[in-house]
């Protein structure tokens, strides 16, 4: 049984092409029959595929390969068997080499990419209004980009001849709760359209059980359902 570290030495000589034709030939043929060597191919396709794509293509100098066959031609027969012996070796440290620096160069973009130059207020919300311990009665989402908010009713049941209302807390506001509208099928789309993003963050929203058309008060009346805003996205 061929063991894993040279199954492993294989598949990333494979992926990087330095396999010759024999070679290459071979594996590919063994690979659909040793579902270890295939999943290794891709083990290292996977690692090293990224590189590739964010290189561009180079050719080499004219003559290099007339060049590299010359020396190896006059190199003594003995130091041909000591690289003969000691070649697994190298390639196992080749391939190390290339699968860490695979790796620092995909983790260093990656931070060079997406490591905010300033903090980013996050733009999208959403705040669960429970009607108990495991069942949303509410789910409310806010997108301050586009200014809109939209109520969903899930778990929460509209007996006959009453209306949920939406409400907004917010010390900027004024003491008590401030109507946003009533809960429909079309929800409260525009509810926030004029209200400051810095109040909208930081406010209580809640759902109440009013009467048919909305609170009589200006204030809630029945069972209310109130939860604050969690971010979900920039």
């Amino acid at each position: 049984m061929t063991e894993r570290p040279d199954i492993d030495a294989l598949a990333g000589e494979y992926v990087l092409g330095t396999l010759d034709g024999a070679e290459r030939t071979a594996v590919a043929a063994r690979r659909g029959r040793e579902p270890d060597l295939d999943a290794a191919i891709q083990a290292w396709e996977r690692r090293l595929v990224p590189l590739s794509e964010a290189s561009a293509p180079a050719m080499p100098p004219a003559g290099l390969f007339d060049k590299i066959e010359a020396r190896v031609g006059a190199t003594p027969v003995s130091n041909v068997v000591t690289m003969e012996r000691s070649r697994n070796r190298w390639r196992a440290m080749a391939l190390a080499a290339t699968a860490l620096a695979a790796t620092l160069v995909l983790a260093v973009g990656g931070l060079e990419f997406t490591r905010p130059l300033s903090p980013v207020t996050p733009q999208s919300y959403v705040a669960v209004l429970q009607k108990d311990g495991a069942s949303p009665a509410f789910l409310l989402s806010v997108d301050l980009a586009s200014r809109t908010l939209s109520v969903r009713r899930v778990a929460a049941e509209l007996p006959a001849g009453k209306s949920y209302e939406l409400w907004i807390a917010a010390e900027p506001l004024g003491p008590g709760m401030h109507s946003l509208g009533l809960v429909n099928a079309a929800g409260v789309q525009n509810a926030i359209a004029k209200l400051d993003p810095a109040i909208v963050q930081k406010a209580t929203f809640g759902v109440s059980l009013e009467p048919e058309g909305g609170s009589p008060t200006g204030q809630p009346t029945g069972p209310a359902f109130v939860a604050k805003l969690i971010p979900t996205g920039p």
